[in-house]
């Protein structure tokens, strides 16, 4: 997402805030188990929003990091360290971001980080991270310019050696969704708006693009604020043009009642988004009016795979109050990435800061089968698999309607 990039399988959401001192205490506890002989302590950070509109996402993510913690403790995956949870809530914002991983940066034993859920807050994070050699790995980022560069349709280049990702980005999810559109759908017009953010404006770019390159028609283009709640002029603007569907470029905050209010005014036509809006709070917000609007979203629904059935009992049994979201999985898988990268870089380690840069190199060679699938990294950070998913609300729920492997063409 991108945004947030944002998202949801499996079990239904309950959005919940947490304190921070209450997340504080619960990253805290969630190390726990077995450490063997451990005289040692590397941290994995997370930095996501474990408060407010987004706490949804960010608590699967959390949690799904604290489940892969606790496993490797339990399993002494790492003779000699015990690995702690340090968990940091960004709000979904860039400079609250930014706090977060220079808090993160300045404790010597923070090894890697988890995170984040928003590009723009990655943006910030980056290159706070970067300088002191700590790995980041996202399971939910899907900017391209964080792994490729500002140029990265012309010319690509990685900014950061620091930064990976477990999903695949918008140079894919948005062209993915104009072919849905254009070529399944049978769809030839469409409206797009955008909330301005890095995510929904990369999106919404890639996507035009592709739809445009197909032959099909952009007959309005409009954008809203992030924090925007009335979107009547909006939809007053785009209706004239008479679009077969609406395609948003944002998250399931202002997605929804979007939804909502386009049907209400008579623009009774599907809204289409990313990842970002993929979660049942979309459906809440958007009300009955939301049947037949679609999304798309990294890989293949986690509760369908045989290769996460264990991750999401072990996830159940663990306890935890949220569901494990839509980037549960990408989380888990980018937990244990690290945690691979570790298992080479502390071996032979008398601290943490000097197995920093090993780690980099190490993650950047990890390759294994995880819970969403072939888990490893191309030269630039991004991962190799390609897999998204076409879903649909139908009956107040989302509902598969196709997943597959993009192909560039």
């Amino acid at each position: 997402m991108q945004q947030r990039s944002v998202v949801r399988v499996g079990a239904s959401l309950i959005v919940a805030s947490l304190a921070l001192t209450a997340c504080g205490s619960r990253s805290g506890d969630s190390d726990g188990g077995n450490s063997g002989d451990a005289t040692k302590t590397a941290k994995i950070g997370v930095i996501a929003p474990l408060s407010g509109d987004l706490s949804a996402l960010g608590l699967g993510i959390q949690h799904s990091v604290e489940l892969a913690v606790k496993q490797a403790n339990d399993s002494n995956a790492i003779p000699g360290w015990k690995l702690e949870v340090d968990a940091k809530d960004d709000e979904a914002k860039p400079d609250v971001g930014k706090n977060a991983a220079t808090a993160l940066s300045s404790d010597a034993n923070v090894i890697g980080v988890v995170g984040t859920l928003n590009t723009s807050v990655s943006q910030q994070v980056q290159p706070v991270l970067a300088p002191k050699n700590i790995v980041q790995v996202s399971p939910a980022n899907t900017g391209p310019g964080l792994t490729q560069g500002a140029n990265w349709q012309s010319d690509p280049k990685r900014p950061y050696p620091t930064y990976f990702r477990t999903c695949t980005t918008d140079a894919v999810q948005g062209p993915f969704a104009a072919r849905y559109l254009y070529e399944t759908a049978g769809i030839k017009k469409v409206a797009t708006i955008h909330d301005k953010k890095a995510y929904g404006q990369g999106l919404v770019g890639t996507f035009t693009d592709e739809f445009k390159k197909l032959g099909g028609q952009v007959v309005a283009a409009e954008t809203i604020n992030p924090d925007d709640s009335n979107f009547q002029a909006v939809v007053s603007a785009i209706k004239p043009s008479a679009p077969q569907a609406l395609y948003y470029g944002g998250e399931y905050p202002q997605a929804g009642p979007l939804s909502q209010q386009m049907k209400a005014a008579g623009l009774n036509i599907p809204l289409m988004g990313g990842d970002g809006i993929y979660d049942p709070k979309f459906i809440q917000l958007g009300g009955k009016t939301s049947d037949t609007d679609l999304a798309t979203s990294v890989g293949a629904p986690v509760d369908a795979l045989p290769s996460a059935k264990k991750f999401v009992e072990d996830y159940n049994a663990a306890g935890f109050k949220e569901p494990y979201a839509a980037y549960g999985g990408y989380s888990y898988d980018a937990a244990n990435a690290i945690i691979a990268a570790l298992k080479e870089s502390l071996k032979d380690a008398s601290d943490v800061e000097s197995a920093r840069q090993k780690t980099v190199d190490a993650l950047g060679k990890v390759s294994f089968d995880g819970v969403t699938g072939k888990v490893s990294f191309d030269q630039y950070g991004d991962t190799t698999s390609k897999v998204l998913t076409v879903y649909k609300v139908a009956g107040g729920k989302w509902t598969t309607v196709e997943t597959k492997d993009f192909e560039a063409k």
